[in-house]
């Protein structure tokens, strides 16, 4: 994300730069800010293993691209300038963080922007709950059977039934996921409080609500809901989800 960051402030230099990120109107990240994360996260890496005994990894924001037809090398480029770089790097690593939102279609010409759809989200990203398992699976075997750690996935929306639907589609894509061997260690929800997303509060993410004037916190049926799943540590059968269109 960060190199994308480097290569945004390039291309759109001002406030264009936050409707670019939230319309999926991305540039090319850049190689070189690249190359520098990837060379200091080796170096952090060794250090941490040097004087402690803690896990190293780091967590990529993946993007699920998906070929159209007849665009499979347009999907290999794709994924060779957003996520491979950092997923290789992480082959010697303890675990790899998974990030996972939505899915992107890769054209003729690479990865196509959102279309406005009445069922995106409040961020304008296409509903997704598959994205989780196609990040999952791309950065399993891109990495070589680097351990998985779901760092975020979640959704902008003011609907929290549908926040609970996606929320369960996405973990029964997790859960098929490991059926096949994949070695997925924890997953973590984004996010706990609605919170400034993007430039603005407008994208609520949180199984808490949080009232801006008096600071007041709420919390939402998804909360009770995440947390039933957890205790019970089982997913409800899958007709019994609210389905979504995608």
């Amino acid at each position: 994300m960060v190199a994308t960051m480097a290569g945004a402030q390039r291309a759109v230099p001002d406030q264009n730069a936050v409707q670019a990120f939230t319309t999926g109107v991305l540039p090319d990240p850049d190689p070189e800010a690249a190359r520098t994360l990837i060379e200091a996260h080796h170096l952090a890496a060794e250090m941490v293993r040097a004087e402690t005994d803690a896990k190293v990894g780091w967590s990529v924001a993946q993007q699920a691209f998906v070929a159209a037809p007849g665009c499979e090398d347009q999907l290999a480029e794709a994924n060779r300038l957003w996520e491979d770089p950092y997923l290789e790097a992480a082959r010697d690593d303890d675990f790899i963080g998974v990030q996972a939102y939505t899915g992107r279609l890769v054209g003729p010409d690479g990865p196509i922007p959102h279309p406005e759809d009445p069922a995106n989200t409040l961020t304008g990203w296409a509903y997704r709950p598959d994205a989780l398992g196609i990040a999952i699976r791309h950065a399993w075997q891109v990495t070589g059977g680097t351990p998985i750690l779901v760092t975020e996935n979640g959704i902008a929306t003011a609907d929290d039934s549908r926040r609970i639907a996606y929320t369960g589609e996405a973990l029964e894509h997790l859960r098929l996921a490991m059926t096949q061997g994949i070695d997925v260690r924890g997953y973590l929800h984004w996010s706990a409080l609605d919170n400034y997303e993007w430039g603005h509060w407008r994208p609520t993410f949180g199984l808490i609500g949080v009232d801006r004037t008096t600071f007041a916190r709420s919390p939402k049926p998804s909360l009770a809901w995440l947390g039933s799943v957890a205790r019970a540590n089982t997913l409800p059968a899958p007709e019994t989800l609210e389905t979504q269109p995608c």
